[in-house]
């Protein structure tokens, strides 16, 4: 095994010279030396540690030794900016080549700021080029180590609290096949880690390298684990003119991963928000084209006159306008009041959903059942045009009048018998939008909650809200998986799930192994962490659907989960709301007080 030399003015940093007790073993060893350097490749290593040194600039020797093997690392611009300038930052790194990520991590860090310290084998000291660059530690466990330690440990949470950024590999080995798990993995993260990151006081970054080792190497790691430290270099000269994609993850704020639990719980939560980065796409997903014929999507329909929408709203009754705030007012129709303005909805609801690659492909979103549901939209006076709008059905008046077919719902999912009454008298919405002009400003949603909340209070028995929440098909598939098995886990509703199939399953491929054995606990704890995680794994750092956040806050429980092949294959989480158990703070915000009250008072809850 090679041993580690101090002195730069040695030739050769990297020798074959192991350990060996053996007086005749300690005569062999010369003749054999040669024959092993050519071997586990320590002569390359050493011509390439001499052609870099030669070439003078310590500050960028990482830099010519990339050059010097043609490998090349790559990130999105998003994730360059995610790495912050300035100020302390702890970043952690999973560990898959070797000597390969510290040579990148420092090439990449040392160009964005220079105050950067990275904890790394002390192998990586043979380079006397940077060793002002790492804090070198022994990461074997041997009976010195946890003294050898003391002091680069030290330093770390001193680089940290003095304002700088500290860069670790908390796995302390390079990953390696498992045959448990039958996967190439890293070892539990050491709890230094979580000491260090919780001591000194900051944030802490996920940054992911992308691969891993050769076959051999994983084959001969499984003989003995001394193998795998004897291949690494020869791996790193496979690595020749290679391509690393770096993935950055957003910054974990100090107090967020110090809530998780104690050190072993927050070393496990820093690995699984890092390793969590190998499901992020590198580019924004395509989604599929609706399934029209020909695959075409029709183009958007004119917009109708603005003259007589006005006057199809002047039209409406006195008690059809539910609520009024300055410029915009709330409103709610049959579809023969508003034939012209329903045909206004349909255009702007397709125009919306495309924007989310969502939508139905049609020139305006319009159904047969917009006929018997009601229309409610939010109206700008003065601009005279529609703000956004949702559909409604009170459900046990359909049911009687149509049977369950006649709910827009039965179209995505099959209903046994039993449901409605079991469910009781509910609202079934769907079809909502605030149009692109508008979503900046959360006035337009707050009037059709309130609007929604006035006709609640004036038909107090339908307690339950009920309805499909779609997660667009531009989301990637690893969130959408992520957030159904949360829902599924923390909001289900067993009986009402066994009186529902959906017609198209939601069947993810992959991403079994990263969800298998309760390995995303720590992530998916509560709606604020799922919506952190989706945020790590969409390329435009979205996190869950507004809808979806708003739904769960007022309690929201889930039954079902279908991928609509009308809708542009959006997944729809079938949702109820029961509104005695919702939060009394916003109960109010959307019924008003004494609204609230009556509600409360019809159903006997204080």
């Amino acid at each position: 095994m090679p041993t580690r030399q101090s002195d730069r003015s040695s030739p050769k940093p990297f020798t074959f010279n192991p350990p060996v007790e053996h007086p005749l073993g300690r005569r062999i060893l010369p003749a054999v030396a040669p024959a092993m350097e050519r071997l586990f490749r320590l002569d390359a290593l050493n011509a390439l540690w001499d052609r870099c040194t030669r070439a003078g600039d310590e500050q960028r020797f990482m830099d010519r030794v990339l050059d010097d093997l043609g490998i090349r690392y790559r990130l999105a611009a998003e994730d360059l900016a995610r790495i912050p300038k300035t100020g302390p930052v702890v970043v952690v790194c999973n560990h898959p080549f070797g000597a390969l990520d510290g040579m990148i991590l420092a090439a990449l860090l040392t160009r964005i700021r220079p105050d950067v310290k990275i904890m790394a084998n002390y192998l990586l000291g043979r380079i006397p080029d940077t060793r002002d660059l790492f804090l070198l530690v022994d990461p074997f466990g041997g009976k010195d180590a946890a003294r050898t330690n003391l002091r680069p440990l030290r330093q770390a949470i001193q680089c940290v609290q003095a304002g700088g950024m500290l860069a670790i590999f908390p796995a302390g080995e390079v990953a390696h096949a498992d045959l448990r798990t039958r996967e190439v993995t890293e070892p539990a993260w050491s709890t230094t880690v979580a000491r260090i990151a919780r001591k000194a006081g900051a944030p802490v970054l996920p940054l992911y390298f992308h691969g891993q080792n050769s076959t051999l190497f994983q084959l001969l790691g499984l003989l003995h684990p001394k193998l795998r430290t004897a291949m690494l270099p020869r791996e790193l000269f496979k690595k020749r003119a290679a391509a690393i994609e770096v993935r950055v993850g957003s910054s974990i704020a100090h107090r967020k991963f110090c809530a998780v639990g104690d050190d072993r719980q927050i070393a496990d939560f820093l690995r699984q928000r890092t390793l969590l980065l190998r499901h992020r796409s590198t580019a924004p997903q395509i989604s599929a084209p609706p399934h029209l014929p020909g695959d075409v999507m029709a183009p958007i329909a004119l917009p109708g006159c603005a003259r007589v929408h006005s006057a199809e709203v002047a039209a409406l009754g006195a008690n059809q306008l539910l609520a009024d705030n300055g410029d915009m007012a709330v409103y709610r129709a049959a579809a023969g009041q508003i034939p012209h303005l329903l045909q206004e909805i349909g255009r702007l609801r397709e125009i919306t959903f495309r924007a989310t690659n969502e939508g139905t492909g049609k020139a305006r979103d319009l159904d047969r059942f917009d006929n018997w549901y009601t229309h409610l939209f939010v109206w700008h006076k003065t601009r005279g045009e529609i703000v956004g709008a949702y559909r409604l059905g009170i459900t046990d008046e359909i049911v009687a009048e149509r049977g369950t077919a006649g709910l827009y719902t039965s179209t995505l999912f099959k209903y046994r018998a039993g449901l409605v009454e079991r469910m009781g008298p509910a609202i079934e919405l769907g079809r909502s939008f605030i149009r692109l002009e508008y979503q900046r400003s959360y006035a337009a949603l707050l009037l059709l909650w309130k609007g929604i909340g006035r006709i609640v209070v004036e038909r107090p028995q339908c307690k339950a809200l009920f309805g499909p929440v779609s997660i667009s098909n531009d989301y990637q598939t690893s969130s959408k998986h992520l957030m159904v098995q949360f829902l599924a886990a923390s909001h289900y509703v067993p009986d009402l799930a066994e009186l529902t199939r959906p017609r198209h399953p939601f069947r993810p491929p992959g991403m079994k192994k990263l969800t298998a054995q309760g390995r995303l606990n720590r992530l998916l704890s509560d709606s604020d962490a799922v919506d952190d995680v989706v945020a790590e794994l969409e390329p435009d750092g979205k996190g869950m659907p507004v809808l979806l956040r708003q739904y769960l806050k007022l309690g929201a429980r889930f039954f079902a989960f279908n991928v609509d092949p009308d809708f542009s294959d959006a997944l729809d989480a079938l949702m109820l709301v029961d509104l005695t158990k919702t939060d009394r703070k916003l109960l109010q915000r959307y019924m008003g007080e004494e609204g609230m009250g009556s509600f409360l008072r019809w159903h006997k809850v204080e």
